[in-house]
């Protein structure tokens, strides 16, 4: 193990215009050789735009393979990428919400999609007031990989928390708005944990909602990462404060929010998401079913 995180050090301190090389090569072999799952995305794809045609559908799914191919690689620069150039190549836009939330004395809680490249994210605990900065993430099969990511995480001041760690941490933080905790929101709970789902992308779609109960118990401040890829190698990712439609938030308030959201960039940039996940497969074992059409 030891040799092979020397070996993966080595490749991440090549610059990236040499790492987009590799890209390339991964691009060509996944898309025209080994269709990576093509299946999978390809069905994601015209359910969730059924709108489109198949020509339409098939240069979205070309630029996924792209995009997906350039995520890789990104992620391996991630290992020793600095902070100077995580700065120049993703942009944070509109950091009035997090120094709104700290006047509020509000914790913050951020929500973001799988939408390349969310792994870019770490140094924006150099950008926002908050002192802590916890970004959120499941625990792998692979003790190895596990490690190699919490690294990367905890670069640049952040203090990544494990999933299961992280309402416990929530609850016992103090509340004085010098906390944030990033979520990638959009992910599919285990099958024994489906309960709650709701519309999105024309699909019926088991959700997340942990972050959603807190926000019925907790007075925090919710924010929506919205991702952009500019060029390669380069990403702008523009902050929302999601308010409540009342006083305070109401039961899966947040969630729908969040995923109408999502939805809105999604259809902006449809290519840029991960869509060789199976999101949908656990559909049959929602319990509770919002079929509101996510209005904000």
């Amino acid at each position: 193990m030891n040799f092979l995180i020397k070996i993966l050090y080595f490749i991440s301190k090549l610059p990236l215009k040499v790492l987009y090389i590799f890209s390339d090569v991964m691009f060509f072999l996944n898309y025209y050789l080994v269709g990576y799952r093509k299946n999978v995305i390809t069905q994601n794809l015209q359910k969730s735009f059924p709108e489109k045609s198949e020509e339409e559908i098939r240069i979205i799914r070309k630029k996924f393979y792209l995009n997906f191919s350039d995520y890789l690689v990104e992620t391996i620069k991630s290992f020793s990428i600095s902070e100077t150039e995580a700065r120049v190549r993703m942009q944070h836009i509109n950091q009035d919400v997090f120094h709104e939330a700290k006047a509020e004395g509000k914790n913050v809680i951020m929500l973001a999609g799988h939408v390349f490249n969310w792994e870019w994210m770490n140094a924006f605990a150099r950008v926002i007031p908050q002192k802590h900065c916890h970004p959120v993430y499941r625990k792998v099969n692979s003790d190895f990989w596990e490690n190699q990511m919490k690294k990367v995480r905890n670069k640049f001041g952040n203090e990544a928390l494990e999933a299961n760690e992280v309402i416990m941490n929530i609850f016992r933080s103090k509340s004085d708005g010098e906390s944030a905790y990033m979520f990638v929101a959009d992910q599919t709970p285990h099958v024994a944990h489906v309960n709650y789902g709701l519309d999105f992308l024309h699909q019926r779609t088991p959700a997340f909602i942990g972050y959603d109960k807190l926000a019925t118990r907790m007075d925090l401040a919710f924010i929506y990462c919205e991702m952009k890829k500019v060029k390669r190698g380069y990403y702008q990712v523009n902050y929302h404060r999601i308010y409540p439609d009342g006083e305070k938030f109401t039961e899966h308030e947040v969630v729908k929010k969040f995923h109408k959201l999502l939805e809105n960039t999604l259809h902006k940039n449809p290519d840029n998401y991960l869509w060789s996940h199976r999101k949908w497969k656990y559909q049959s074992a929602i319990k509770t079913f919002d079929s509101d059409k996510n209005k904000s």
